[in-house]
């Protein structure tokens, strides 16, 4: 049995802001069939502790960062997910967004915040928790990038580490003149440590120290090795691209089933789409738009960013309409966004809705309900939406990037004579190109026996997690003997 401790400042069902913490939530579950125990260490957030079963004290820190004793709790959450919980109130005990204060501007401490995090982590690896071994410490995004730092750094012996990176567009830079605060050696503030264009980058260290380096898909893998993709870590990746693997991320598919999901108005498989129709009659009265039944209805789930391409979908929108689409959204994220497309349900009344924010049932809905979901990000590690749209029957309409594009077979013309298109890919991403991909979708859609047989194969698709599981498992025994060898 291969130890794992996860370390992530995010965790479905109990704080998430995005994928991250669905891919956190659902790999322990997935890794158990392949001999791998993982417990996680996340932050002690008001969530957290207060969904933590029968928690029990297993160590104490008397000084994390500067500030008062900290207890490390241990339990479990639903019964399966086994934690390590960080109980600092002055760090952690803070409602809401795990990042964000409620201006919606970063804490100013979150630098402190998530190097703690990272230092508990490799306290943890170096045997602070009593009876408890670790085998391999995998660090997730900029927020644990520390910990294979601290590990390496320590001069004991240490487990092996492994860094994921989720988004390398965030990556935690704090000033040089934290170093002391942070813990760090002077030695360490190197090229060839934790420096980074003269401050201290958190990613950057953990993709400089650990063993081995993920991310979350192939084709993600080799686009950070490029200066488009890899912001300013391109260099470091390349030198490091023999221990760097791309693994396509799965999702639960006990969590997303339309077969057994309580937050459709009908649940459905492959062999009964009409029932569809009463989560399309559910979606459009929500949403507030026209109960039309046989406008192809398109929907996005996003934050409304420029990565995310929602600038060129709102340019597009006008044109969704005139092709006799609807258009519903759900997400948060940029001011001027967020007031165009609220514009956009007045102009285009009947025929666009929008609520702002994030709701996880509607989210549900959304995928049981609409025909098509748009996903035009100019890149993407991932992406999980296309991968519950593949698994409810919502063809995904993708750009060509990323995990979308290791996900979804274009239905050009030879892929359904093959019978073998999931989606619609669009490439590049721009405007015209996302129009083009939309008319594309809506001619589909006219063809019902071909929408239908293109919605069937997407759900026939294995996304769980059982192959991607499968490589982390070799992933980490792979870690474990490179951490040997280094001695």
């Amino acid at each position: 049995m291969i130890e794992v401790l996860s370390v992530t400042s995010e965790l479905f069902p109990l704080i998430k802001t995005g994928g991250l913490a669905d891919v956190a939530g659902a790999l322990p579950g997935a890794l158990a069939p392949e001999g791998v125990h993982v417990r996680t260490l996340v932050p002690g957030y008001p969530a957290v502790r207060s969904a933590l079963e029968k928690p029990r004290i297993v160590a104490r820190i008397d000084d994390l960062m500067g500030g008062p004793a900290v207890l490390l709790a241990a339990g479990k959450v639903a019964g399966s997910l086994d934690l390590i919980v960080i109980d600092a109130p002055h760090l952690y005990d803070r409602p809401g967004n795990p990042y964000l204060a409620p201006d919606g501007s970063d804490w100013p401490d979150n630098t402190e915040r998530f190097a703690a995090l990272s230092l508990v982590a490799a306290m943890i690896g170096q045997g602070l928790v009593a009876g408890y071994r670790v085998d391999v410490v995998h660090g997730h995004d900029w927020q644990a990038g520390l910990a294979p730092a601290y590990l390496a750094l320590s001069g004991k012996p240490r487990p092996a580490s492994v860094m994921t990176v989720h988004n390398i567009a965030f990556q935690g830079q704090a000033p040089a003149t934290m170093l002391d605060a942070l813990r760090l050696p002077a030695h360490s503030f190197d090229v060839n440590g934790v420096e980074y264009y003269g401050g201290i980058g958190a990613l950057k260290a953990g993709l400089h120290y650990a063993d081995r380096i993920t991310t979350v898909s192939p084709t993600y893998a080799e686009e950070i090795l490029t200066p488009d993709f890899g912001m300013g870590l391109d260099g470091l990746l390349r030198a490091r691209r023999a221990d760097l693997v791309g693994i396509v991320n799965g999702i639960d598919d006990a969590v997303w089933n339309p077969a057994t999901d309580r937050s459709l108005a009908a649940t459905y498989d492959a062999r009964t789409l009409e029932r569809r129709a009463k989560n399309r009659l559910a979606v459009q009265k929500r949403m507030g738009i026209d109960a039309d039944p046989d406008a192809p209805l398109f929907c996005a789930v996003t934050r409304l960013t420029w990565q995310k391409g929602m600038d060129l979908l709102f340019e597009a929108l006008p044109q969704l309409v005139e092709m006799g689409g609807q258009f519903v959204l759900l997400g948060a994220g940029d001011p001027a966004l967020e007031s165009g497309f609220t514009a956009a349900t007045v102009h285009h009344a009947g025929r666009v809705g929008c609520i702002m924010g994030y709701d996880e049932p509607l989210s549900h809905l959304l995928q049981g309900g609409c025909d098509a979901i748009l996903i035009p990000s100019r890149f993407e590690p991932c992406g999980l939406t296309q991968l519950y749209g593949l698994r409810y029957g919502c063809v995904p309409v993708v750009a060509r990037t990323g995990g979308l594009a290791d996900t979804v077979i274009d239905a050009n013309d030879a892929a359904l004579a093959d019978g073998v298109g999931t989606g619609v890919q669009l490439s590049p991403v721009n405007v015209d190109s996302l129009v083009s991909a939309i008319a594309r979708t809506v001619r589909l859609h006219r063809d019902r026996d071909t929408f239908r047989a293109l919605q069937q194969r997407g759900m026939s698709r294995e996304v769980s997690w059982k192959r991607p599981a499968h490589r982390y498992a070799a992933l980490y025994a792979d870690a474990i003997r490179a951490a040997r060898k280094a001695g």
